[in-house]
């Protein structure tokens, strides 16, 4: 009778360490760390896809500057901007300047010569994430700079970060909005212009190629494109965009400038070469 009570609490006893083994195996599953490694892979994807695409646009500006190589100036060709389909091109007399309280009404949109502020707006490969006084763009071009614009209702997203990449840390480089221009993208230099439909545009690279700092093609010659001196132009807070009509006030595109207002320096703070270097 005994041993038959000890067999039948044997398999009630199996069953206890079956359940009990369930519960151990259940606890020891290390989910916490589980998701914790999973976390960390995706996030180390995610970096890792981030600089893929990151570097794979850098290398696909490296490939644009290099294939647009072939339209830097040189003794035989001084302004090869000139085989670029599209540019076009004006004279205008340099040195007029007005002061930050002054309006210009200029001939073009946006405007690619002609008087303008006292200070130039810094363009040491500056993107300007909001439009800026058109005056003080225009000086920065008379010192070499080319200065990319776009409609900021047409140009966003992967399209604007193209252009980013042209001028983001680039030496005599700026790029702002520009409200109510009249193509997606207008590049600018002192006395030429490009308008262009996309980022995508091979031409984008071979007019900075042939102008950016292009001493046959900007007066100027040696000016600085950083903003220097008490009350400069601050690039941290910049003079901004007017788009209201210049008014009957407005100086003229032949207007000589005037005395009292801040003449340029170049460099090394002695006075500029004269026009055309």
């Amino acid at each position: 009778m005994a041993s038959g009570k000890k067999n039948k609490g044997k398999p009630k006893n199996n069953a206890v360490k079956a359940a009990r083994g369930s519960v151990v195996t259940k606890k020891g599953t290390p989910w916490g760390t589980i998701i914790a490694v999973v976390a960390i892979l995706l996030l180390a994807v995610g970096v890792f896809g981030y600089y893929w695409i990151a570097s794979g646009d850098q290398r696909a500006q490296r490939d644009r500057e290099e294939a647009a190589a072939a339209f830097a100036p040189s003794e035989q060709n001084p302004d090869p901007s000139k085989d670029i389909k599209g540019v076009v091109t004006d004279t205008y007399e340099a040195g007029a300047h007005v002061l930050p309280t002054e309006r210009v009404a200029y001939d073009k949109n946006p405007p690619y010569g002609g008087p303008h502020d006292g200070f130039w707006a810094a363009c040491t490969g500056i993107v300007y994430p909001n439009a800026v006084r058109t005056e003080n763009m225009v000086h920065s071009l008379e010192h070499g700079a080319v200065w990319i614009a776009y409609d900021p209702d047409k140009v966003q997203g992967d399209e604007l970060e193209k252009l980013k990449v042209r001028a983001e840390g680039k030496p005599f480089t700026m790029l702002s909005p520009y409200p109510g221009l009249d193509s997606p993208i207008a590049l600018q230099s002192w006395g030429h212009q490009l308008k262009l439909e996309n980022a995508d545009d091979e031409r984008i690279d071979q007019f900075i190629a042939a102008l950016r700092r292009n001493a046959n093609t900007y007066p100027e010659v040696g000016a600085s494109c950083d903003a220097l001196g008490p009350g400069a132009f601050d690039p941290d807070n910049p003079p901004p965009f007017d788009p209201s009509e210049p008014g009957p006030d407005a100086k003229g595109m032949d207007y000589k400038g005037s005395e009292g207002v801040q003449q340029d320096q170049p460099m090394g703070g002695q006075p500029s070469p004269p026009a055309g270097g």
